[in-house]
């Protein structure tokens, strides 16, 4: 006999693989991917404004480099009880290195190249997959990072990685909780379903997310610390940089 149980843990199983951050086409709505869209157009254009009037020609090289790291980074997989499987999102850590204006610029294409090329999440979704992975986990990831760095020890390490791994970890949780909402209010799962599936294994990927972030930070940290957006006030005062605003 299907017991409430029984049923919920089918629905589960066939709804895991789906309850990722890249949105397949069909799962929302239209009105919530025209708003998704909206949203990130116009953060976009507010983003590639600041980037044009505030960072010198220098970062272009670093956008470079940051996109390709986190692209082939969100290509290392690692497993999740389920049947699924987690990657790097990678919003904290460009937010970290570029600053939330050219970070959002650089995970926006990294998500657009993989939708086009790898079918990696729906392209009439796409403004709704930039909207959560790339403008929630950057903005919301970086001025988290911000205020636990800054509340810590602005120049010590230990501040630093304090602020890496809550704002890497929450980041994706709060990115998978916007996430459920949209499934929700398109009507393609009930909230509630929704919302204990993605906040209860998101929280496993958050770790991991936490992880390598922290580990990249880390490693940038010590040997270039002056390539980090807010680096240590020492490593300013001897290496200023005129790449972002202060």
């Amino acid at each position: 006999m299907l017991t409430p149980g029984v049923l919920f843990s089918s629905l589960l199983r066939w709804t895991l693989p789906y309850f990722a951050l890249h949105i397949p086409d069909g799962y929302l709505s239209l009105p919530v991917s025209l708003v998704g869209w909206v949203i990130a157009i116009a953060l976009l254009a507010v983003s590639l404004k600041r980037v044009q009037s505030e960072y010198a020609e220098r970062t272009v090289p670093l956008m470079g480099v940051c996109a390709a790291f986190v692209f082939a980074a969100q290509m290392i997989n690692f497993p999740i009880p389920g049947g699924t499987s987690g990657h790097l999102v990678g919003g904290t850590l460009a937010g970290i290195l570029l600053g939330p204006w050219a970070g959002s610029l650089v995970v926006s294409v990294v998500f657009l190249v993989q939708s086009v090329l790898f079918q990696d999440g729906g392209l009439t979704v796409l403004g709704s997959n930039i909207f959560i992975m790339g403008l929630i986990g950057m903005f919301g990831g970086y001025y988290l990072y911000r205020a636990v760095r800054f509340a810590i020890g602005r120049d010590a390490w230990a501040g630093m990685a304090a602020g890496t791994v809550v704002a890497a970890g929450m980041s994706v949780m709060l990115a998978a909780i916007v996430c459920a909402i949209l499934l929700a209010l398109s009507g393609t799962v009930p909230l509630n379903v929704a919302i204990g599936a993605m906040a209860g294994w998101h929280a496993l990927i958050g770790i991991g997310e936490a992880l390598i972030t922290l580990v990249t930070v880390s490693y940038v940290w010590r040997t270039r610390p002056d390539l980090i957006y807010d680096p240590p006030r020492t490593t300013r005062t001897a290496t200023p940089r005129s790449s972002t605003l202060r």
